[in-house]
């Protein structure tokens, strides 16, 4: 190395003789003050002294922070050894489960599907959207319907696999949200004609899609431990704007089917005399809009902790 002396500029230079054999490329470090070569042994064993001369050379002189002597090495190599012996016997005891690659065959297969079904909805109502316009609105019931009941309905397995403990996901945001959809999917859309035919069904139907453009894809790859970061980012980014807006087309789409009801009386329910007395539906559809707009305000604050959690900044672990 060139460097500046007592002397003025010098090319500096040493040799050494190891007493066994070394790895052969050594790590090098320069600081303000000095320069660090660390020479790894190609064999981690005790040697008597340093190099192959008895007698040490008049450069060389022992850091005494970082010295150790044959007991205390054989001491330190014995807790490395009895530590990973530790971890062994740890991991042995954990069981294995026979049904692990069944499980997660079988959950990369339910996600492939709710995106293949979800995508399909999204395509459809995009491309009728551009040719139709506003048309599109109005026949969104009658075209998206029966793909929308299959996927809602295989939804309901979200439940089961978080009651099982298949996946870790809560089980409440996942209670709310798909039931939340089927109510509103089944009951004020499915029973009602007057309402299928409206355009709030369309912002409904593309509000979920788009959601779960992102969502079944990420859950897929995580099954084989894959991540892609654009995915994740749009998986914890994309509900921020769609989820409000689909509440409130689902709010929408209640509201509009409260005079349906009350003028129908459909699913009224009437107490036998003497009391003489109707629930209305309509009544429980407006006790219906407090909980969905509770189950909106539950769900968005697991989103939010779930968007911090992956996409927060990382804390740095101390050395």
């Amino acid at each position: 190395a060139q460097g500046h002396g007592a002397k003025g500029d010098n090319i500096y230079e040493f040799e050494i003789e190891f007493l066994e054999p070394v790895e052969p490329k050594p790590v090098c470090r320069v600081t303000q003050r000095q320069l660090n070569i660390t020479v790894q042994k190609k064999e981690s064993n005790w040697w008597e002294r340093l190099t192959k001369q008895e007698k040490r050379p008049l450069f060389l002189a022992p850091d005494f922070d970082r010295w150790l002597d044959e007991s205390d090495a054989e001491m330190e190599l014995k807790e490395k050894e009895e530590e990973k012996f530790h971890k062994m016997k740890i991991e042995s005891r954990v069981p294995k489960d026979p049904f692990r690659h069944l499980k997660k065959g079988y959950l990369i297969m339910y996600n492939l599907v709710q995106f293949l079904g979800f995508s399909w909805i999204f395509v459809n109502m995009t491309v009728r959207l551009f040719i139709l316009g506003k048309d599109s609105f109005y026949d969104t019931f009658h075209t998206i319907a029966d793909m929308m009941y299959f996927c809602q309905t295989l939804a309901l397995m979200e439940i089961m696999n978080s009651l099982i403990g298949l996946v870790r996901s809560p089980l409440l945001p996942a209670v709310a949200q798909i039931f939340g959809r089927n109510f509103i999917l089944f009951v004020v859309l499915g029973s009602l004609e007057e309402m299928q035919s409206k355009p709030v069904v369309f912002f409904v139907f593309y509000s979920w899609s788009i959601i779960e453009l992102f969502r079944y894809p990420y859950y897929m790859l995580s099954c084989i431990s894959i991540e892609w970061k654009p995915l994740t980012w749009l998986r914890y980014t994309a509900w921020i704007p769609l989820y409000p807006l689909g509440g409130l087309a689902e709010a929408v789409c209640v509201i509009q089917s409260i005079p349906i009801f009350s003028e129908t009386g459909k699913f009224s329910l009437g107490l036998p005399n003497p009391l003489n007395v109707t629930i209305q539906f309509s009544f429980l559809l407006q006790i219906y809009l407090i909980v969905l707009f509770l189950g909106i305000s539950v769900n968005f604050r697991h989103l939010y902790k779930q968007r911090k959690q992956h996409l927060g900044p990382k804390k740095r672990k101390m050395k």
